[in-house]
């Protein structure tokens, strides 16, 4: 790892996972309202008030996350109303979910006095915790995983 590593001025970061993934999610409000998402909030209104984001701000931001392919926009329509739209995490959505977890665990640790949820196991009612996993099934630590060169490293 060190070899690649040292040859990283000679890497274009035009491709860099990272980067695009935050492209998609990287601000505050998109990560917030997929936090919502997750915990099972659909409604429009109730997304806006749980973010604490203005109309616009949230009808932006759901818009984008919809073109992202992020959530899916559903109408509903309850007696005596007109029909609205609801929004649900799709399967990409859903995929960000242990994101969602590495970040609130990284939180809990440094940027919260208490935490205000946990994670549980449904099951089991254990904590639930984010964890580096091979292929193999072994939990990593973080000074023991190498970086190699993947197929869509650009030379600069």
């Amino acid at each position: 790892m060190t070899d690649f590593l040292a040859q990283r001025d000679s890497w274009s970061t035009a491709n860099c996972s990272i980067a695009g993934a935050l492209e998609v999610v990287g601000n505050r409000t998109t990560l917030l309202l997929l936090r919502e998402a997750s915990f099972g909030t659909r409604r429009f209104d109730d997304f806006a008030r749980r973010v604490g984001v203005s109309e616009p701000v949230a009808a932006a931001r759901l818009k984008q996350l919809v073109a992202d392919g992020l959530l899916d926009r559903r109408p509903y329509r309850e007696p005596g109303q007109r029909t609205r739209d609801e929004y649900v995490l799709t399967a990409k959505g859903r995929d960000l979910l242990p994101v969602l977890a590495a970040l609130r665990e990284w939180g809990d640790a440094y940027a919260v006095e208490a935490p205000s949820v946990r994670l549980a196991h449904h099951d089991c009612g254990a904590a639930v915790h984010v964890a580096l996993r091979c292929a193999a099934g072994h939990d990593v630590p973080a000074d023991q995983v190498d970086l190699l060169p993947g197929p869509g490293l650009r030379p600069s």
